[in-house]
């Protein structure tokens, strides 16, 4: 029996190593024969976007000598298609490892990808130096010597189709893989803006009226980014989900690939087992089984649960555990009944109340093939769908995984909208949630007391549940020692919070107000809010808390 090829992404090792390979060499009969020029392909993770952009790769690249990789697959017999082969220069690029903490560390990534193509077609790009115009090469030299600017990044794909072009006399096929995976991690690490204020220029200089130079291009990811305008002024792209007929059946496996596969590992008779496990995602109509956990049972021979921990789940448990009301439908979802919701096709993460929208948590849920669509109406502009847990794979991470996000976060809504509240600045909202949890949590002796230590460890108490941001207790600031101080983690255009304590002085019979304007003028005269922007932060929300028995007031 072949080796499968669990983990492998190369389909020319696939091929020359003997490997188990599910044929889908009719996806570059799909590709050819697409009338768009620009096609974006989102796909789950671990459903072969990768190996189908390698195939479409040594398909056409033509330094490469490749056609007997195709010898015996089904393209191989369609004489126009096969005459497409090695006719075209190739632009591949897979950002799959564009992760970095930090906007410049992703760039640095950026960078190398971009350099190292450049690098593959060194010989042939000096070999047209006399054909160039002196900005051109000026802009080439910059790249290959390292000493680049950003703009020269931006526009370096253009430029390089442009050079391919003149260097081969055809224009060039562009590939990129996981082109989504830099804005979600830029979303999640808090350099959201900066990310996709370079794709937009570096997207948009290669892909918007390149036709002198661009044969096709081919995108993959997981999502459809939208409303960011990296895409925006395009009008030669096709996009084409989980909702869509075309492409249906390249990517993850068909029933007919499944029985083949089970029958040639002597498992064919386990495809009824094989159906509940892993089957149940209906892309366009097609029925498809994740193909990542099918190569893993057919390997070891056993049922278990291989698809849940391929991929990062930051974004999902952000949507989830701010959702109001995916508790109750979790509880519908798991008897195994559907809920009828919303998807969008055009994820956006630009909308201020993002992380509280359901329409982006079930989109995500749907896209990212957690939940699968049994059947859907297109009514008043928006996709209905019905949906439903996929398998038992899927069924366990609803149990298992997702359950325990949303077990605590669930547990007191009232809390999740005080800590909304205070990180959108919403202070009038903040001092009736919090007076109302000083009034139902805290007892009558601790609030006797009038100690400003017991309000200062209660409130920080509430505080320690916004996880993405740091929360500091009685650090020198300034000219003193500020209360409290939160400064979100990643991202220093987030709101930051100045909070000053204070309790009634009843023996020098204080009102209210004088002790609002002592704690905000304490906050002024020892220059706390100075000390935080120091640390960059430059949107600062600075307040004075004041505490009477179960009362509480807040003064900006």
């Amino acid at each position: 029996m072949k080796k499968l090829p669990i983990g492998k992404s190369d389909f020319k090792s696939i091929i020359e190593d003997g490997f188990y390979y599910v044929d889908k060499s009719a996806f570059i009969k799909e590709i050819i024969d697409s009338s768009a020029d620009i096609i974006l392909l989102p796909r789950p993770r671990r459903f072969g976007k990768t190996l189908n952009l390698s195939m479409l790769r040594y398909f056409f690249d033509v330094e490469e000598n490749s056609r007997e990789l195709f010898d015996g697959l089904s393209i191989s017999a369609d004489e126009r298609i096969m005459s497409e082969h090695g006719k075209y220069p190739i632009i591949y690029l897979t950002f799959k490892d564009v992760k970095g903490s930090s906007f410049e560390a992703s760039l640095e990534k950026i960078k190398y990808l971009i350099d190292d193509e450049f690098g593959r077609y060194e010989k042939q790009i000096d070999a047209i130096l006399d054909k160039m115009n002196k900005k051109d090469i000026a802009h080439y030299q910059r790249i290959v010597s390292s000493s680049a600017l950003l703009v020269d990044y931006e526009n370096s794909i253009k430029l390089l189709s442009k050079l391919l072009t003149l260097a081969y006399n055809q224009k060039c096929i562009i590939l990129i893989d996981e082109y989504d995976t830099p804005i979600q991690t830029g979303f999640i690490k808090g350099y959201y803006e900066d990310i996709v204020g370079f794709f937009k220029t570096f997207m948009g200089a290669v892909l918007k009226d390149n036709d002198t130079y661009l044969q096709k291009a081919v995108l993959t990811g997981i999502l459809r980014i939208s409303k960011e305008s990296i895409f925006s002024d395009l009008n030669n792209i096709e996009v084409y989900t989980l909702l869509d007929r075309e492409f249906s059946d390249k990517f993850g496996f068909t029933t007919d690939e499944v029985k083949k596969m089970l029958e040639d590992y002597e498992l064919d008779k386990t495809f009824k087992e094989v159906n509940k496990w892993y089957d149940g995602y209906n892309i366009g109509g097609t029925t498809i089984f994740n193909p990542w956990s099918l190569l893993n049972y057919t390997n070891r021979r056993r049922f278990d649960v291989y698809w849940a921990n391929t991929s990062s789940n930051d974004i999902i448990r952000v949507l989830v555990e701010n959702s109001d009301g995916f508790r109750e439908d979790l509880q519908y979802l798991l008897k195994g009944e559907s809920v009828e919701k919303v998807i969008n096709p055009n994820i956006t993460f630009k909308d201020r109340d993002f992380n509280f929208n359901e329409e982006m948590l079930y989109s995500f849920l749907f896209f990212s093939g957690y939940l699968k669509c049994q059947d859907k109406v297109f009514r008043n502009g928006k996709h209905y769908c019905r949906l439903n847990i996929v398998n038992i794979e899927c069924q366990y991470i609803f149990e298992h995984i997702i359950s325990n996000w949303i077990s605590d976060k669930f547990s007191n809504p009232r809390l999740r909208v005080l800590l909304k509240s205070l990180t959108d600045g919403d202070l009038k909202l903040f001092e009736k949630i919090f007076s109302e949890f000083v009034r139902d949590t805290l007892s009558f002796y601790d609030t006797a007391k009038s100690i400003e230590s017991v309000y200062h460890a209660f409130f920080l108490g509430l505080l320690i549940n916004l996880s993405e941001y740091e929360v500091i207790s009685n650090q020198e600031a300034g000219y003193g020692r500020v209360d409290i101080m939160v400064l979100h983690k990643t991202d220093k255009q987030k709101l930051a919070l100045v909070i000053e304590l204070k309790t009634i002085d009843e023996f020098e019979e204080e009102t209210k107000e004088k002790a609002l304007e002592s704690a905000v003028a304490q906050i002024a005269d020892r220059e706390y809010v100075s000390s935080v922007k120091k640390r960059g932060y430059e949107n600062v929300l600075s307040f004075g808390v004041v505490f009477d028995g179960k009362r509480v007031w807040v003064k900006r």
